[in-house]
């Protein structure tokens, strides 16, 4: 059997593939892997089919063995890598003999990176996906050590590429585009200018479920309460403290708390990327 056995996790490991899709009306969210382009390129290196399953690592701290020899890739937040005690490349394509060690470091930027594995983490699906939904407790358990997570037969194509090279992700600020949100009337006119000329900061009280930004508050017009409804990736859900909290992957699918703006579905990959301290502007 082909697997990877997990040695130490770092902070925190997940298995993510594409996501739970059509659900939302059950309650349970579509989850999947936080930055979406980075996962989806550790797939397209490694030739496997788009929404194979790949380990998400949160400020690096990963180790594995291969259990049989293994193809792998890594992606996301630049993070010094070792196999077997040898300096390996990002965004390259890696081959693991049966008992090779793969060691992650902390990157210096970015907060997520995403190891694949040429024929995907084959754990059992849940409604569909191998993601790990932390806010609903939905698909495989977090892995500890000792872990070993099963991998799929290889695909039939083959990768093309030895290297792909790709800008660093994160950094010390990042902007963001925006619409404005559905409850734009709940707020006074002048929230959303301040808004859009503040600069927020991402808190250390931030996951998989949201970012809470510190900054400037967004003073609202109306008071009391509002019904929930529906909530997508990239909501920027204002709770009456007035600061803005802003929905990533694992996000609950109904709120209670007014959306100013809603994050364009193609910068939510710079957002899964903004660690704590990261400074973030919201632009039109």
């Amino acid at each position: 059997m082909r697997a990877l056995e997990i040695v130490a996790t770092g902070p925190m490991a997940t298995v993510q593939d594409a996501g739970r899709f059509g659900h939302a009306a059950l309650g349970v969210g579509r989850s999947g892997a936080a930055d979406a382009a980075s996962y989806a390129l550790a797939n397209r290196m490694l030739a496997n089919p788009a929404g194979a399953a790949a380990l998400e690592v949160t400020l690096g701290g990963l180790r594995v063995r291969a259990r049989g020899p293994l193809t792998v890739t890594v992606t996301g937040a630049d993070t010094p890598l070792r196999v077997d005690g040898r300096g390996a490349a990002m965004n390259s394509v890696l081959c693991l003999s049966d008992g090779a060690e793969l060691v992650m470091g902390t990157p210096a930027r970015g907060l997520r990176t995403y190891l694949g594995v040429r024929g995907g983490v084959d754990v059992p699906p849940v409604l569909g996906s191998r993601s790990t939904d932390v806010l609903a407790g939905l698909g495989p358990d977090l892995p500890a050590p000792g872990t070993v997570l099963p991998v799929g037969p290889p695909p039939p194509g083959f990768p093309n590429v030895d290297l792909v090279p790709v800008p660093a992700v994160g950094g010390p600020q990042t902007t963001l585009r925006v619409v404005p949100g559905p409850r734009r009337d709940w707020f006074t006119d002048g929230a959303l200018t301040t808004l859009l000329a503040s600069a927020y900061e991402v808190t250390s009280r931030s996951d998989r479920v949201g970012a809470r930004l510190s900054g400037p508050v967004l003073d609202r017009a109306r008071d009391g309460e509002l019904p929930s409804e529906g909530m997508v990736p990239g909501s920027l859900q204002v709770p009456p403290t007035g600061e803005p909290v802003l929905f990533l992957a694992d996000h609950p699918v109904t709120g209670g708390y007014p959306v100013i703006a809603v994050v364009r579905s193609a910068d939510l990959p710079l957002a899964a990327q903004a660690r704590p301290g990261t400074a973030i502007r919201f632009t039109l």
